[in-house]
């Protein structure tokens, strides 16, 4: 019988990392990055994951060697992420186009696709064995590769692309850019990207003078002590994913609020971790904090292609009392008006808040005791093709205090949102018993 996914343990066989350098010759500059990308809360590397299953008419061919000669021929298009980052006066990240390349990892593991689960959400089962690096929230990002990338053959013929991407470069959507770039490249696709990739940083440089417009509170601490702080290192962390399909959206449709399908799970959740954290503690701020990416917006200077950060944070607070009293109606009206805050004028603020008037403080301390989630239901991770047919999963590989909404099925397979939670054990139960007496049933995917 196969090991569920929760119980599989496996050792991938990994051959010596190398450096994959561009196939031709590439400018050597050195390129700035804005001051949306240079923040200190981005320096470590974001992960993904695709799995794929076997596929007959690609007997014989190696899906690691097709990525590897691929990514040679994207970094001579994606040159800047080939460099290093260096960091001049200032703390300022600048990257020197230095054509060193990504690393690039070959390994083998005993498993098939089928091993990993039906319903593959964060966090992915033995993912250190999958990543070349350990994944953490923080790291050392100057004066070593950008780009770490691991393809992992399976013994039912199918494999794992995983890739590490220092956040500084790439934001989501900058990400899935370069990875279906990537996909084009493997399938033999002549020419240049579909999409050409363009730089373009200078359109999110701070302005000069700088002209802090918002209040910005993804970056400033409550000044009070909160229950609805949730600490990586805790060890009685616990995950589970949360499906919200048609049934769960019609019961929390309001009619009076307009608002999103991202808002409405969004101020649903935030609404039920608060209770399921600050039971006893009225008075606790909760916040919710979220992504909102700027080339959606209506007056964005940004042209297609570009691949760097082009996002800033909504932020929406109240009392856990507030929430509770005030009902799944005021979380939802709060969580519109926070995104609706979110202009082209924000982000410039933005980036003279951070990189200029505070000297880029870390949003990472707010984080902590924040919900704080990213909508990427639309950036594509489920369509990246290198030649093997469309991924099984594609996705985050981990989730652990920022959390996602994802695509994908409940065991019904209906099509819908999965939400990953991470959560204290004990704020977990509760949670589950908020998100049922929310809905008015039991959630079907956890």
């Amino acid at each position: 019988m196969a090991p569920t996914a929760s119980s599989l343990t496996f050792k991938a066989r990994r051959g010596a990392p190398m450096l994959v350098a561009p196939a031709a010759a590439t400018p050597h500059e050195v390129k700035p990055l804005s001051d949306i990308d240079d923040q200190q809360g981005l320096r470590f590397y974001r992960s993904g994951i695709h799995f794929y299953r076997s596929d007959p008419a690609k007997a014989g061919q190696d899906p690691t060697a097709v990525v590897k000669k691929a990514l040679a021929d994207a970094l001579v298009y994606y040159y800047p992420l080939a460099g290093r980052l260096r960091e001049v006066e200032g703390r300022k990240l600048v990257v020197d186009c230095t054509a060193e390349g990504a690393v690039f990892v070959e390994a083998d593991a005993d498993v098939t696709v089928e091993d990993f689960g039906d319903l593959l959400s964060p966090p992915i089962p033995c993912i250190e064995e999958l990543l070349c690096e350990p994944d953490s929230n923080t790291a050392v990002v100057t004066d070593r590769p950008l780009l770490f990338i691991q393809v992992t053959r399976l013994r039912c013929g199918g494999f794992v692309f995983a890739l590490q991407i220092c956040h500084n470069m790439a934001d989501a959507a900058g990400v899935m850019q370069f990875v279906q770039a990537l996909g084009e490249l493997a399938r033999g696709t002549p020419g240049a990207p579909t999409v050409p990739p363009v730089w373009a940083r200078e359109l999110l440089l701070a302005r000069s003078p700088p002209r802090v417009t918002h209040a910005h509170l993804e970056y400033r601490c409550p000044e009070q002590p909160s229950a609805a702080v949730v600490r990586p290192d805790d060890a009685t962390l616990e995950r589970r994913a949360f499906f919200f399909g048609p049934r769960e959206l019609s019961a929390l449709r309001m009619p009076q609020v307009r608002c999103s399908r991202f808002e409405t799970v969004a101020a649903f959740v935030w609404r039920c971790r608060a209770a399921a954290l600050g039971c006893g503690g009225e008075a606790d701020e909760a916040r919710i904090q979220f992504v909102v990416n700027s080339r959606g917006l209506r007056d964005s200077p940004l042209p297609r292609g570009f691949y760097g950060n082009a996002f800033a944070f909504a932020v929406a607070a109240a009392t856990v009392g507030e929430l509770r009293d005030g009902g799944f109606a005021f979380a939802l009206q709060k969580v519109a008006a926070a995104k609706a805050e979110v202009t082209m004028e924000c982000i410039r603020s933005v980036a003279d808040f951070n990189m200029v008037s505070e000297r880029r403080p870390n949003f990472g301390a707010s984080a902590a005791r924040s919900y704080m989630v990213s909508d990427v239901t639309r950036a594509g991770f489920e369509n990246v093709d290198f030649g093997w047919g469309v991924n099984v999963y594609g996705g985050p590989a981990t989730a652990n205090l920022a959390t996602f909404h994802l695509k994908g099925r409940n065991q019904s397979g209906e099509e819908g949102i999965i939400v990953p939670m991470c959560l204290p054990a004990q704020a977990m139960e509760r949670f589950v018993k908020e998100v049922e007496i929310g809905l008015g049933f039991d959630n079907n995917y956890y």
